[in-house]
């Protein structure tokens, strides 16, 4: 089995993870609980969630706080944040991975898909920024890592409202970069391939699937949740300490 890092750094830190019961996002919760971390999420699956404190708390690490919380409701997301953090203590790092990437046809789109479009995968990671910038700037320090996607990057059709909101998530990386950095807070872009999550696995993973993976990916193994989750705790480390306002890509060679 492969032997992954430790990062010293992360032991006891504070992190706030999106969308943290399932897919990328369980294996960043797992990930920073591996590392020591007190890890606080949200997600809209309840039971998945629940099961994901369990697993984490019987392997011995730190058991994770979890609230159910509907990210594009922003008054409630903003409650569950300092709610979270009066727990837990002003966070370290936050990790804004949420998202749906329902597919639609540009004919289709009415302004209303659009909007909740915006509404989940947009909106809410600069409310989660703001709400974690005063704790952070108490500390003098912090790290903040949003997840894009290779979807606007290798111009995939079938989700162009989706694409808009994932390649706005550097744009949002960049346009705060200079001002939290000048207390100490860093603010990079992770940007996944196609991770066989197991939704990707049910829904989109077919022969012309693994056909576009082998034409398309330089290194030919399947890109995981966790290779993803490893990316994030360097930067969230004190070892991505001088790396801010930059987009890591992790997507095995597709772009």
């Amino acid at each position: 089995m492969t032997q992954l890092a430790k990062f010293g750094s992360l032991r006891g830190k504070r992190v706030f993870i999106t969308g943290g019961g399932t897919g990328i996002g369980e294996a960043m919760v797992i990930s920073f609980a591996e590392q020591g971390a007190q890890v606080a999420f949200v997600d809209i699956a309840r039971d998945a969630s629940l099961a994901l404190i369990r697993r984490v708390k019987e392997a011995g690490y730190p058991e994770p706080l979890f609230r159910q919380c509907d990210i594009t409701d922003i008054p409630v997301l903003q409650a569950t944040m300092a709610e979270l953090a009066s727990l837990a203590g002003d966070f370290d790092i936050l990790v804004n991975n949420a998202a749906n990437d329902q597919r639609h046809d540009t004919a289709e789109v009415t302004p209303e898909y659009w909007d909740k479009c915006i509404a989940v995968n947009q909106r809410p990671m600069f409310f989660t920024c703001q709400a974690v910038l005063e704790g952070m700037k108490k500390k003098g320090a912090g790290s903040i890592i949003n997840v894009g996607s290779i979807s606007w990057h290798v111009k995939n059709a079938g989700y162009p409202a989706y694409a808009t909101t994932k390649a706005a998530v550097h744009g949002l990386t960049r346009g705060l970069a200079r001002e939290f950095g000048a207390h100490g807070i860093r603010v990079n872009t992770v940007t996944p391939g196609w991770v066989m999550t197991q939704r990707q696995i049910d829904l989109w993973l077919d022969d012309a699937g693994e056909q576009d993976i082998k034409r398309n990916q330089c290194l030919q193994n399947k890109l995981m949740p966790q290779h993803v989750a490893s990316m994030v705790l360097f930067l969230a480390a004190d070892d991505g300490a001088m790396c801010t306002a930059q987009e890591f890509i992790v997507d095995a060679g597709w772009v």
